[in-house]
């Protein structure tokens, strides 16, 4: 049996993408001993609310692991006016991290950082489902890492704390954005997990050692048959790369 008592927090968002509210709880119950943040997505957030927030607290508290951070992953892209009034009125749940997308703009970013000073502002930059062709089809100046750091640049010069990109762009955004700005990275896969929609990958060792702060994981824990046991292998390859 696992220890988790003897595992510092992993650098992990664990994405609850979970289908009813009961299982946002078991999963947060779970993963929460083992990881630093649990993330509450778009899907889950729009079916249901502050609820799926206020479970995921649950779980982890049910397990002694109340200091969990939060990250809503909600990817506001608005005018500036509308982006800052959703920002608002998610403050009482008091993320750890909202994202927006970069691609929204400056003045869009910092509306959002203004609205929710107490919260890192996120600005998601080429979704990592994305890749050169599909970015050339919306009509976006590539390659990928080009666009990813032009974007990261932009959202932290607009007042962003936190940055997301690929793996494969991660270097290159760390080298040129202040140290203090977390780089959070999806498309964080372990060897042999399914790439699923995923294009820009890497393994969660590969990830930390690019620069990444904080590693956005989903259905290689979610989807093991003990998420616990899935979570805390993944830590201790991360502690062993240390």
């Amino acid at each position: 049996m696992t220890n988790t008592a003897l595992v510092t927090k992993a650098p992990i968002a664990v994405a609850l993408d979970a289908p009813d509210l009961a299982v946002v709880r078991a999963w947060s119950r779970a993963v929460a001993p083992v990881v630093s943040t649990l993330k509450v997505g778009l899907e889950v957030f729009c079916r249901d609310g502050a609820a799926a927030v206020h479970a995921a607290r649950l779980g982890a508290s049910e397990v002694g692991s109340a200091d969990v951070q939060i990250f809503l992953d909600l990817k506001l892209h608005d005018i500036p006016a509308t982006v800052a009034g959703a920002a608002r009125a998610v403050a009482e749940l008091e993320p750890a991290f909202l994202t927006v997308h970069a691609s929204g703009g400056a003045n869009m970013i910092e509306a959002a950082a203004l609205a929710l000073p107490d919260t890192r502002i996120v600005a998601v930059t080429v979704l990592t489902s994305m890749d050169d062709a599909t970015l050339e089809s919306i009509g976006m100046a590539g390659p990928s890492i080009d666009a990813a750091v032009r974007l990261a640049v932009l959202s932290v010069n607009a007042g962003a704390r936190a940055i997301v990109c690929s793996p494969l762009e991660v270097a290159a955004i760390r080298a040129a954005v202040p140290a203090d700005i977390v780089l959070i990275t999806p498309g964080v896969r372990p060897v042999g997990s399914a790439v699923n929609d995923q294009k820009r990958i890497a393994t969660p060792q590969e990830a930390i050692a690019s620069g990444a702060d904080l590693l956005v994981i989903g259905r290689p824990i979610t989807a093991a048959p003990d998420l616990t046991e899935a979570a805390w292998t993944i830590a201790q390859q991360l502690r062993a790369e240390v």
